[in-house]
Formats: C-alpha cells, structure tokens, sequence
C-alpha cells in the first residue's frame, strides 16, 4: 500500500494512467537499487530466543517490515546516553554498548543467518544483499562508551563497529555536543586532545567518523583533522529547519570539500522544527530486559497517523536543498528509526518504497537513488577503507 496517496483527489482516468506509470517506473526502481539506512535504534531485549526481528514486532525496522518496504540494509546502532564523566558512568555506558553489539551478532549468527547477515565491509553489504537476505551493519552512536581508553576504538571495530559518532546530547570527554548551542557551554571549544587521537584511531583502522550530535565547532575541526571522508549519519538542512541537531550551509559545504555525506533524517522536529513524531525512542520506552514483553504487532494496526507531521515530501525538499548546494553525490537518506524518526509516508521500514517513489516523482534518476539510497555511504565507507590501507603502509 502506498501510504499517503489515499489522500489525493479523484484523478481524471489520463491522469490515473501517467500516475500508475510513474508507480510502476518507481517499484522497478526500487527493486533494482540497494536501499540502505544508517540509523536504526536497537533495545537488547528484542533480541532474544522468543523475541527477535523475525517477527513483525511493534518495532518500526524488523525483518518482515524490512521485506514489506524494500529496505535491504539496516545500521543498527549502538547507543548510549551521555552520562557523567566519571568511572561510574563509564563503566555503565560500556555494559550498554557490549549488550548491544552482542544482540546484533545474535540475530545475524544464531537467530536468522538465513534471513540477516552482518556485513563488516562495503563489498559485503553488496555480496549479502544479492544474496536475497537483508544486511545488518554496526554503527555507534555517542563514543562516551570508550571512556578514556584509546584501545576500546580498535575494541569496538573488531566487534564490528562500521562508523562511530563522538557526541550525543551533551558535551563528553571527546567533543562539544550541539546542546552547548542552547546551554551556552562549549567545554573543549570543539574537539579535544583525546578526541584527535580518536578521530586518527578510526582513520588508521577504517572506521566512518560520524559528526551527527556535534557542535558546528566539533564538525567544522573533524572535517579538517580527519584524512578520511565523513558523515553526518542522521541530520537535516538547517536552512529549512532552524535546529542545531541540522547542519547549515556552511556545515554542508565543509562536508562537501571533505569527501562526506549528509545523511537526511526522517525525523520530524528536524524536517519542521516543533513537530513531532508521535514515536519515543525505544530506550525511553524499555531497556529492563526481558521483563519488557515482547511488543508482537497486531496484524489490524493501521499505520500510525499524527496531524501536523511533516512526511516524504518535507524530507525529499531538505534532500533537494542539499543537492542542490553541495551535489548528488554528498547526500544520503536515514530515518532514526526507533529513536524517535518517524514522518507521514515514512513512519516504518514497511512503508520504504513511498521515499523512492517521491524521489522519481522529482525527476531524480535510477543512478541518481542509487546514490542517495546508499551507494554515496558505500563511496565513503570504501574511502575509509582505502585510507586505513595507505595509513598501515606508511613508514613508522
């Protein structure tokens, strides 16, 4: 069901035809490209033997909603909150993320290997995907969970950490978070001394480095210190939407010059500042374990509707904002899925395909969604990659 159409005024039938058309033009389309998102939030408990993913869950990803929308790739993330800078909170912040890595290793080894695999590099993203199942990939979201331990960024890459952002909300021990706009605080006046070596730790290991949560401060000095392209995993246009969680034009140029991709966010405050999802994040919701229950979908659920909610064609106007500035091939797509994303069109994996199809109703082409849908991440991901390479034959 294409969400959002039901909607539309009557059509006259040459107008039905043209619409069916671009409909049809649209599913080819999206069959063809490797959709691929890089931000969907994750709670442990949903990732055991009588709860998982292989069922249609409450949850807005799952592998059947995956299948229903067309959504071949997943980064699911291992968050934690920012929490106070102190061995206590360190430690907490730790037990959050292992729990986290070890239930995505359990879904892709143990639960639904034959439906889900990890992939570890760009070439296995492709490789898992033609092979009919969907594609699970590991990204990090706030490095707090490191604590002061250089050798945890080699540690969390082995676990199969493919990007890692430095912040989250509030300042940590590697950066500025973008709350310092509101507080009026900006403790390391951008990236500190750790958080250099961190940045260069990634690099030499091949690992993205996700400036989504910094300070314009913190992003402006990633883009020049990193040797590698960045991202900015799940963000908007700020020229549309005046929140510092959004990156603004000059934010969108740097990244540009860097070899980036901004990856647009189907979150709604970002698209319209001052709306709202009607989603809470899962780890607002949960995170006691398997006391939780298990959320299973009713089969009559209708998709969740709320008035005011920006939906795909807000999110398409910041993607064509970003094209139009820095290029097709610096822009990507995300919806902070689980996290509080969510928009009308979008509001689930399952309705995946309303995105493409808004797309080609722009004009955009098949390479040009190929790019947007993930082949731009790929890029700089295979850029990682090569710059971990040249970094490792380098002279000591």
């Amino acid at each position: 069901m294409i969400i959002g159409l039901v909607s539309l005024p009557p059509a006259t039938p040459a107008a039905q035809a043209t619409d069916d058309a671009l409909i049809a033009k649209a599913r080819a389309i999206h069959e063809r490209v490797i959709t691929l998102d890089t931000h969907n939030d994750i709670e442990p408990a949903y990732f055991t033997a009588t709860c998982n993913y292989t069922e249609r869950l409450t949850t807005q990803v799952n592998l059947p909603k995956m299948q229903e929308g067309g959504l071949d790739v997943s980064f699911m993330i291992v968050f934690v909150g920012q929490g106070p800078l102190n061995p206590a909170g360190y430690a907490s912040a730790y037990r959050q993320a292992l729990a986290k890595f070890d239930a995505v290793h359990r879904l892709t080894e143990e639960i639904a290997p034959q439906q889900i695999g990890l992939a570890l590099t760009p070439a296995d993203v492709i490789r898992i995907a033609h092979s009919g199942r969907k594609v699970a990939v590991i990204g990090i979201e706030n490095a707090y969970a490191m604590a002061t331990d250089l050798s945890r960024v080699a540690e969390f890459y082995d676990r199969g950490g493919r990007y890692m952002s430095l912040t989250h909300n509030g300042h940590n021990q590697l950066a500025d978070s973008n709350t310092g706009e509101a507080t009026h605080d900006a403790p390391h006046n951008g990236i500190s001394p750790l958080g250099r070596s961190v940045i260069a730790e990634m690099n030499r290991l091949g690992m993205m480095v996700d400036l989504s949560h910094a300070s314009k401060a913190s992003m402006m000095q990633a883009t020049a210190l990193s040797k590698a392209p960045i991202i900015a995993s799940h963000s908007a246009v700020r020229a549309l939407a005046d929140h510092s969680r959004n990156l603004d034009d000059e934010q969108l140029l740097a990244l540009q010059r860097n070899g980036g991709v901004a990856q647009i966010v189907a979150y709604a405050g970002y698209l319209a500042a001052g709306s709202h999802s009607g989603r809470e994040p899962l780890r607002n919701t949960t995170g006691r374990g398997a006391s939780v229950g298990c959320p299973r979908e009713s089969p009559a659920r209708r998709p969740l509707s709320v008035p005011g909610r920006p939906g795909v064609k807000e999110l398409i106007n910041h993607v064509d904002h970003a094209v139009k500035l820095i290029g097709i091939d610096y822009v990507g797509l995300s919806s902070d899925f689980d996290g509080g994303g969510g928009i009308e069109g979008w509001d689930s994996a399952a309705d995946t395909f309303n995105v493409t199809l808004e797309l080609v109703r722009r004009g955009y082409s098949e390479q040009d969604i190929a790019k947007l849908w993930g082949g731009n991440l790929l890029r700089v991901w295979r850029e990682a990659e090569n710059v971990a390479r040249r970094l490792h034959a380098e002279p000591r």
